[in-house]
């Protein structure tokens, strides 16, 4: 049992860390392979496109492998597309890394959820529901500091080096462990490769649309529409292909259920946001605050383990008050006070005093949406272990496609928000303005005790550009927290008036 507990927990640790790590990494990483911000949204693209295929394709997998060899073969996917990754010194060969490692690690979140059912059910398996939270809890908060440490050590590729342990050691958990036994033929799902192949197009198309719009928005708007049109449309098939069909790859059609699919558009808003704020928590305490790396990572790391502890809370409270309605209006009251806080935010903000207790309300709201969906959202399919299957399958590609989605849309909104700020700040970076002449008159002033007259203007002067730069990057991220207020006060009164997901169903 116990060594069962550890290959939940490490491939959930693995899942969860290799995403935060690359999400907060992402500046200095495509510095070192030489890629720019436009070819790093391709290789996010590519990676979903591919995790996405990965996960609808995996129960196909394990029916005719066994759970065995299928957790080894994808750790060694994995472990070969980090070893590419590491050693990249091009956009084209971290880009490949990346796929390769999609191949084989989108599926270590559904296998860690899909491995707690084989303990039998009793109050046993609530263990490996800890197991799974926990080291997802771990891995979100552990991630940022990781990444920080590597990237101020000047050894980026570490990232990889770690994950590829990590997954030895699942590896090794995994040989001992779990069973190897091929599922029965008449319970075989089919191939469905052209439509897989339809659907992992479908996903790129749009997700690249989405990306794109980053930098092409109003030079090549018909295009992106075009293209995500065309995506959006090869999913939509695909969708209506297994819903139809006799023998699906995906059961969709029993998937249709009320609970289940109010379910899904929690858990797809939940990492929307995930994706969202692990793209702009980096860039506010970096490019608007001015701080390290090592101090950011430090900060978002201690902030986000808050949700390990309200993660043991929230099981307190379950055994005597079951009923999850009041889990998700505090988690989405949390993500309103979260943005709320960050949203009040100067130049002269503490970390300690001003940042990192909005964090730690980011955690609550990881706990309390993503956790609590997970137990609530798919209790209609506890006695049918492949349409449970099946629905973790569905939740987890669009987890894939949700966190992605964040991650172009906080980058959209960001670039956006800072160029029209810049340009407005910008209108008195001028010469006769009454305020910049004062400024530039006491920076000169206090730059000449050190430098000559000349040296010292033009400190001044890049100094007064480089505080431009930052107002215009907070002012841009200020706005997307104030928008993460009303979506979540929005979503708080939807989950305080909505019924489906309220009453606990029993498992």
């Amino acid at each position: 049992m116990k060594l069962l507990l550890s290959t939940i927990f490490v491939l959930t640790v693995i899942e969860f860390l290799q995403s935060g790590m690359l999400a907060f990494g992402a500046t200095p990483i495509s510095g070192q392979i030489n890629a720019s911000p436009e070819e790093y949204s391709i290789v996010t693209a590519a990676y979903a496109a591919v995790a996405i295929t990965a996960i609808a394709k995996m129960r196909w997998f394990i029916e005719r492998l066994g759970w065995r060899r299928f957790i080894l073969l994808s750790i060694a996917f994995f472990i070969t597309g980090a070893g590419i990754s590491s050693l990249a010194t091009s956009f084209q060969q971290f880009l490949l890394g990346r796929m390769v490692m999609g191949l084989g690690g989108a599926a270590f979140m559904t296998s860690a959820r899909m491995l707690v059912n084989l303990i039998p059910p009793s109050p046993a398996r609530i263990k490996g529901i800890i197991a799974f939270a926990v080291g997802l809890s771990s891995a979100v908060s552990a991630a940022p500091w990781v990444v920080a440490e590597f990237v101020s050590a000047d050894w980026w590729n570490g990232i990889f080096v770690l994950l590829a342990a990590l997954a030895l050691v699942a590896a090794l958990l995994a040989a001992i462990t779990l069973p190897d036994e091929p599922l029965p033929e008449d319970s075989h799902t089919q191939a469905h490769f052209g439509p897989l192949l339809v659907m992992a197009i479908g996903s790129f198309l749009a997700l690249f649309a989405a990306q794109r719009a980053l930098y092409d928005f109003f030079s090549g708007l018909p295009y992106l529409l075009a293209l995500g049109a065309a995506g959006v449309a090869a999913l939509a098939w695909f969708t209506w292909h297994q819903h139809s069909h006799e023998r699906p790859l995906l059961r969709l059609r029993q998937l249709a259920r009320r609970r289940y699919m109010a379910a899904l558009g929690v858990f797809t808003i939940g990492y929307m946001v995930l994706g969202a704020n692990n793209t702009m928590l980096p860039a506010l305490m970096q490019r608007a605050l001015g701080f390290s790396w090592h101090t950011a990572g430090m900060i978002q790391a201690i902030g986000l383990a808050a949700s390990i502890g309200v993660f043991f809370i929230k099981l307190r409270i379950i055994k005597t008050s079951p009923s999850p309605q009041k889990f998700y209006v505090a988690g989405f009251i949390a993500l309103a006070l979260f943005g709320w806080l960050l949203s009040n935010l100067t130049l002269d903000a503490n970390l300690w005093r001003h940042v990192l207790p909005s964090i730690g309300l980011f955690g609550m709201f990881i706990v309390m949406i993503l956790a609590t969906t997970a137990i609530h959202g798919f209790t209609e399919f506890q006695d049918d272990p492949v349409a449970f299957f099946h629905a973790q399958q569905v939740k987890n590609m669009l987890a894939q496609f949700g966190t992605a989605l964040g991650v172009a849309g906080a980058n959209l909104l960001l670039q956006w928000r800072t160029a029209e700020h810049y340009a407005v700040l910008n209108r008195r970076f001028v010469s006769g303005d009454a305020e910049m002449g004062r400024q530039l008159e006491q920076l000169t002033g206090w730059f000449s005790s050190a430098q000559g007259p000349q040296a010292a203007a033009q400190l001044a002067l890049s100094q007064l550009a480089q505080t431009l730069n930052q107002q215009a990057a907070l002012l841009a991220q200020l706005e997307y927290f104030r928008l993460l207020v009303f979506i979540g006060i929005a979503l708080a009164f939807v989950m305080a008036w909505q019924r489906t997901l309220s009453v606990p169903k029993p498992a």
